[in-house]
């Protein structure tokens, strides 16, 4: 693993978020993100019939399908094994790595392709392969050019978004040894020759998985590239690697994450390329792997399914959330230090390597909810940042004295009416002091808190107490007054307004 790519594994969001915000060349690679994969995705469901019926149904189908996991995992494993591959449980990352490197191990296989896969980055197995002495190429065109950088993907589904075309045609400048356009069609098309090589010498392919069928054992892959059927039918090995939330129960359900998964992912229809891979190559086939090995990831899983955000393993890694996000859109998938990044990233993370290492993750959110509408299966997102948010706050040490001090205060204060009176009435007064200014009725803003508050104000302006309370504006004398209630005779007014 190059230090490079050591650097974008970090529990550090606030720093790293930080150095995004003045990187001018990461910026100008973000600054389209929502205006075109986000505007795909928001067109293309406002241009789909029944558009919600459809994302419900998907996500009925996620919810039935975890809910009795452990029967399609057998199912799964029978369907598999019926049709002449073999199944493999990881308990965990290190289980993963290890089941592939025995399998490529006793078959002597020492170069090997991949195709684009979030669950090998969340096992590293690149770096478990080189270890070993195996050669493994990406050959997905935005996972290559991160590989040549020595990076990890800054997206679930553009991985290389963070880069623009002169940093990417310099990069391959030094893989291809010579001076290479700034033009994307030329910086594509020697992509494609190099890699055309790598797939025919390649001993094994190495894939993920969007879609597990446990009714056939069939594995969905999705792309736009057509380098997954390469990399499953030219090597006479074929390893697939995918988290066990991806099982599907019946080969009927696949058409309906098919068309939210492309709409939601790239704004597109379909994908240009679907295969469904079930097995090794039969007799009389002319392509196909002559060995297919499964590996079901839990890593995590089990436990969270157990527990109350088992919602975040309805995810199907489109990307729609990260498209929306405005954290994501200003700071880039590297600043939430993990595989997984923007709101989806925030709440996997912390639940996959731990929620004390990833504290500020669960923060990375304004909670405006536009992750929530822009994704195929209504994940709530929010909800669960928020619920990690209130776990947070009991892990011991997490809370400082002063902010444990203001809590305390807080629910005293929001429990006796008397006192929060008294305290709104003195932040109006407050208010009035910090601002040093009077009359208008323009809004006003504090550009500077006090003491320890500051930190809010070193980014953003906070906006001032009212000059006068809603209490003072609703009182009896105003209620007379004002409220057109007040005519009605007080056998017709409501008890709310009677009282």
């Amino acid at each position: 693993m190059s230090t490079r790519y050591a650097r974008h594994e970090h529990h550090e969001f606030l720093a790293a978020s930080a150095e995004a915000l003045a990187d001018a060349s990461l910026q100008l690679a973000l600054v389209q993100l929502g205006d075109t994969l986000g505007q795909r995705n928001r067109e293309a469901f406002a241009a789909l019939p029944d558009a919600d019926a459809l994302r419900q149904r998907a996500r009925a189908i996620k919810d039935a399908a975890l809910a009795n996991l452990d029967e399609h995992l057998e199912t799964l494993h029978s369907s598999v094994e019926r049709q002449g591959g073999h199944v493999y449980y990881a308990g965990d990352a290190a289980d993963a790595r290890q089941i592939v490197l025995d399998i490529l191990r006793m078959r002597g296989a020492q170069r090997v392709v991949k195709s684009k896969s979030m669950t090998s980055e969340e096992i590293h197995l690149n770096a478990a392969l080189a270890a070993e002495q195996i050669e493994a190429v990406e050959t997905d065109f935005g996972e290559y050019i991160i590989q040549v950088a020595g990076e990890r993907p800054s997206h679930l589904v553009a991985p290389a978004i963070h880069l623009r075309t002169p940093q990417v045609a310099e990069l391959l400048s030094r893989d291809a040894g010579k001076s290479l356009p700034a033009d994307a069609e030329e910086l594509a098309a020697y992509a494609r020759r190099r890699l055309r090589a790598e797939f025919a010498r390649a001993d094994a392919g190495i894939t993920g998985a969007n879609f597990l069928v446990a009714e056939t054992g069939t594995l969905v892959l999705v792309s736009n590239e057509g380098n997954i059927r390469l990399t499953t039918s030219l090597p006479r090995i074929h390893i697939a690697i995918a988290g066990i939330e991806k099982v599907i129960p019946r080969l009927a359900d696949v058409p309906v994450f098919l068309k939210v998964l492309a709409r939601a992912a790239t704004g597109q229809k379909l994908s240009i390329y679907t295969s469904l891979v079930t097995g090794p190559r039969r007799p009389g086939e002319l392509d196909g792997p002559e060995e297919f090995h499964l590996v079901l990831l839990d890593n995590g899983r089990s436990r969270i399914l157990a527990g109350p955000l088992r919602e975040s393993l309805f995810c199907i890694r489109c990307g729609a959330c990260l498209n929306a996000c405005p954290i994501f859109r200003n700071v880039g998938g590297h600043a939430y230090g993990g595989v997984y990044a923007g709101p989806i990233g925030a709440v996997l993370t912390p639940l996959y390597d731990g929620l004390a290492a990833n504290e500020h993750l669960p923060h990375a959110s304004s909670l405006c909810g536009a992750c929530q509408a822009a994704c195929p299966v209504k994940i709530a997102i929010p909800e669960m940042l928020i619920q990690l948010r209130e776990q947070l706050h009991h892990e011991p040490g997490k809370l400082g004295f002063a902010e444990s001090l203001a809590y305390r205060l807080w629910s005293v204060v929001m429990r006796h009416p008397s006192l929060y009176r008294g305290a709104t009435w003195l932040a109006t007064r407050l208010g009035r002091l910090l601002l040093r200014s009077s009359g208008g009725d323009e809004p006003r803003w504090l550009r500077r808190l006090p003491g320890g508050l500051h930190g809010w104000t070193a980014s953003r302006d906070f906006p001032a107490p009212a000059r006068q309370r809603f209490r003072d504006q609703w009182s009896p004398s105003e209620i007379s007054t004002r409220s057109p209630s007040s005519s009605k005779p007080a056998e017709d007014r409501t008890p709310h307004e009677a009282g």
